[in-house]
């Protein structure tokens, strides 16, 4: 059985979902709403370099570890001030569905 430290969820996180809205002219634009705020363990797990036309680029992921949920759907993000980190996965690291572990990768904001 996995066992964390309590303090190690020392991140406080914004968890937030997309929502399509009308730009009034036939498009949408998506923004995010607030779903819940949650302590979180933040874990840089690497980091990806790249080049584009303006210079060399980087991604950083991170493994972000919550207590259980069972309401996380594709498209959520997290956010710590300026900070963006968009799921790309998760999974129940133990099977205990005691915490849940978010794939993410850091984005601009």
């Amino acid at each position: 059985m996995l066992t964390l430290d309590p303090g190690a969820f020392s991140a406080r996180l914004d968890l937030m979902t997309p929502e399509t809205v009308s730009d009034g002219q036939g498009g949408a634009t998506i923004t995010y709403a607030l779903v819940a705020k949650a302590w979180a363990r933040i874990e840089p797990v690497s980091i990806r370099f790249s080049e584009e036309a303006n210079g060399e680029t980087f991604q950083v992921s991170h493994e972000i570890w919550l207590r259980a949920r069972t309401d996380l759907v594709p498209g959520m993000r997290l956010q710590r001030g300026s900070r963006v980190f968009r799921l790309a996965g998760w999974r129940d690291p133990d099977e205990t569905a005691r915490y849940t572990v978010c794939r993410c990768e850091e984005v601009a904001s």
